[in-house]
């Protein structure tokens, strides 16, 4: 059995939910055949979350990690392909901190490559029916945090681990009164699953067009 952890966030922004979480749960309780996947939700708190997430892995001992976070307006599953060494938050985090232009790890390299198959995961989520794409920036608010947390510990500590982020859309009742792009979470779960498993077997990416002009 292959050992997965799937974090994901508490809400944040005045949000009474973050499909992240939502997500997460469903996803482990129909986990793939031949995984076994283990959860956690992080704070969406600079520096607490990083903490949160390194308690998790040692407790769980995964050979993979997979951390979701909610993007509110992105309109499909985005799976990140880099993370970089940058606190610079737009809004406060659940805390009330709000770092501007600090790095996450001082004199750590500026940024880190996922080191899952993110466009094999892109394809799968996408065989299966459900709108998915890379993504080449994970913000700079807590989920780049714990982005680039997770890349951090696996350069320096984690060598047998695997892991990377994935950003997904707003839940349907997060959008009831603006017009902004939702998915259900059943379908959120679903295209965990797909990643969960596409990362457990592919370790060579598809070499395919999944760049951005902007």
């Amino acid at each position: 059995m292959a050992r997965v952890l799937l974090t994901g966030f508490e809400p944040f922004d005045g949000e009474s939910v973050n499909p992240s979480w939502l997500a997460v749960r469903a996803a482990a309780a129909e986990p793939p055949a031949g995984l076994e996947i283990a959860t956690a939700e992080l704070p969406c708190v600079y520096g607490a979350a990083r903490v949160a997430l390194r308690a998790a892995i040692e407790e769980n001992r995964p050979e993979i990690v997979v951390s979701v976070g909610q993007a509110g307006g992105r309109p499909d599953i985005t799976v990140e392909r880099v993370a970089v060494n940058l606190d610079d938050a737009r809004i406060p985090d659940v805390s009330g901190a709000r770092p501007i232009d600090e790095p996450i790890v001082p004199g750590g390299p500026a940024a880190y490559f996922s080191t899952l198959p993110v466009k094999a995961c892109v394809a799968a989520v996408r065989a299966a029916g459900l709108p998915a794409s890379v993504s080449n920036t994970a913000g700079t608010f807590v989920c780049n945090h714990v982005f680039y947390a997770l890349a951090h510990l696996i350069a320096t500590e984690l060598p047998g681990v695997r892991g990377g982020f994935v950003h997904v859309p707003y839940a349907p009742e997060q959008v009831l009164d603006r017009a902004r792009p939702s998915l259900p979470v059943a379908s959120v779960a679903r295209a965990l699953r797909e990643i969960a498993a596409t990362a457990a077997h592919i370790r060579t990416d598809l070499r395919v067009a999944e760049g951005a002009t902007h």
